[in-house]
C-alpha cells in the first residue's frame, strides 16, 4: 500500500490545493504541519525534501514532490482516472494551461500581493504591480467563466483546483471580487463539490 504524507502549512494556498484534491479523491494520507514560526521549512531536514524551502511537499513512499502542480498531477493521474487530468494530449493541455496560469499571473499577482499585505514581505514588486498582474489573471478567468461553469472540458478538473485558493482570497490582496460575478459563482460551485476541503 502506498504511504502518502502531506507536509503543509494551514494558511498556505498552495498547500490548500493539494488538500482539496486529496479530500475530493478520498486518498488516505498523513498530514504533517510544518511550523512557520520556527521556520521549519528552511531547516536542513526540510530542505532535504524540498530545496526551495516551501510547502507543500507530498511524500510518496520516500519520493518527494515539492511543487503543488506536480502534486496535483500525481494525485489526479494516480487516483482520479481520466476525470481530473485526462491522458488525451489535447484535453490535458486544456487543463494544464490553467494550471500554468496558477503558477504565473495568479502566483505573482494575487499570491504575492496577499503575502505582501499580510506579512509585509514583498517578493516581487509592490502592491500596485501585484494588483495589475492579478487583474490579468482575473480577467482571463472571468472571460472563460462567463460562458463556462468550469475552466476546462466542461467539468471540474485540477485546473479549477490550481486556480482556486488565491482567487478566493483576492480580497486579501485588496481586489474586490464583486467586479467578477462569474468568478464569484464559480467559487461557490467549487465549494459545493462533494468532498471539497475546508480551508
Amino acid at each position: 500500500m502506498t504511504m502518502i504524507k502531506l507536509h503543509y502549512m494551514p494558511p498556505s494556498g498552495n498547500s490548500y490545493k493539494v488538500r482539496i484534491l486529496l479530500s475530493l479523491l478520498d486518498v488516505p494520507h498523513e498530514k504533517i504541519v510544518v511550523d512557520n514560526k520556527t521556520r521549519e521549512h528552511k531547516s536542513a531536514q526540510f530542505l532535504a525534501m524540498n530545496p526551495r524551502g516551501e510547502v507543500p511537499v507530498l511524500e510518496i513512499d520516500g519520493v518527494y514532490l515539492w511543487d503543488s502542480a506536480a502534486c496535483l498531477v500525481y494525485l489526479a493521474r494516480q487516483f482520479g482516472g481520466d476525470h481530473w487530468l485526462p491522458a488525451d494530449p489535447l484535453q490535458m493541455a486544456q487543463v494544464m494551461q490553467w494550471v500554468a496560469l496558477a503558477g504565473s499571473e495568479i502566483q505573482f499577482g494575487l499570491q504575492y500581493a496577499r503575502r505582501g499585505l499580510k506579512q509585509d514581505r514583498w517578493t516581487a514588486g509592490n502592491l500596485e504591480q501585484g494588483q495589475a498582474i492579478s487583474r490579468v489573471a482575473l480577467n482571463a478567468l472571468e472571460g472563460r467563466l462567463n460562458k463556462n461553469d468550469w475552466l476546462a472540458l466542461g467539468r471540474p478538473t485540477i485546473a479549477d483546483i490550481a486556480c482556486f485558493p488565491y482567487v478566493e482570497t483576492a480580497p486579501q490582496a485588496k481586489i474586490a471580487l464583486e467586479n467578477y460575478p462569474a468568478i464569484v459563482q464559480w467559487i461557490e460551485r467549487c465549494k459545493a463539490l462533494p468532498g471539497w476541503a475546508e480551508r
